[in-house]
């Protein structure tokens, strides 16, 4: 059985959470302007942003430090 795309994307950033955090990472910079990663018409974000994940073009970078709370 051959897996769906989102299955693949899943499989390559790491978990459904990690997907989720970075296509809403790149869709929030869509919308403040950016310009996608690839030649294209499409105007949904989300969409550009999967299709910019599928081609290999971003990744998911950890934060240099954790957020959290000082005592």
């Amino acid at each position: 059985m051959e897996d769906t795309l989102p299955q693949k994307l899943v499989r390559q950033v790491g978990g459904s959470f990690q997907l989720t955090a970075l296509l809403q990472r790149r869709v929030r910079e869509l919308v403040r302007g950016q310009k996608p990663l690839f030649e294209t018409r499409e105007r949904n974000y989300i969409k550009i942003a999967s299709e910019e994940l599928a081609r290999g073009l971003i990744e998911l970078v950890p934060e240099d430090e954790p957020r959290g709370f000082e005592i």
